[in-house]
């Protein structure tokens, strides 16, 4: 799995499913990732072999400065290293995985979940895309099943 994600937020910008990974098809996914002039300034990765000569030479091309992390430190990409241990524990771990087409939509769905819904210690309890606080003027709390109903989101709606 290729993933995409912006610090400031913690907003996941592109996501991309292969069981082999390739320098080619990794270069391919930063590519799709920041289209035409969206493109940041420091791309932040690990030492996986699956950034080679392909990605570098797309990554240099687009003007971005890749930052290593240090070899088994995971610590130094903390804001990736949490985001995918929360994805296996919230999801993975609940469901069956058959191939690449079973687990695109899963994946699509709880990164809505992670968008829109879940909240963060660290954003003030907000979700990366900021939510209004909800008056109890507004009605009953109603629940929303999210990601197949393993996760809820709850809303005041009028009855």
């Amino acid at each position: 799995m290729f993933v995409a994600m912006s610090h400031q937020r913690r907003h996941s910008l592109h996501f991309n499913v292969t069981s082999h990974p390739t320098a080619e098809w990794t270069a391919r996914q930063i590519a799709e990732a920041f289209p035409w002039d969206s493109t940041r300034r420091y791309l932040l990765h690990d030492r996986d072999s699956i950034y080679g000569a392909a990605f570098h030479q797309q990554v240099e091309s687009m003007g971005i400065i890749e930052v290593l992390t240090a070899p088994r430190s995971p610590w130094q990409n903390a804001y990736a290293e949490r985001f995918i241990g929360s994805l296996r524990r919230e999801c993975l771990d609940h469901r069956i995985i058959l191939n690449e087409s079973s687990l695109k939509p899963i994946l699509k769905r709880y990164f809505e979940y992670y968008e829109h819904s879940r909240t963060h210690l660290s954003l003030e309890k907000d979700a990366p895309a900021a939510r209004a606080v909800q008056l109890p003027e507004l009605g009953r709390v109603i629940e929303l099943p999210q990601v197949g109903g393993l996760h809820h989101r709850y809303e005041r709606r009028a009855a």
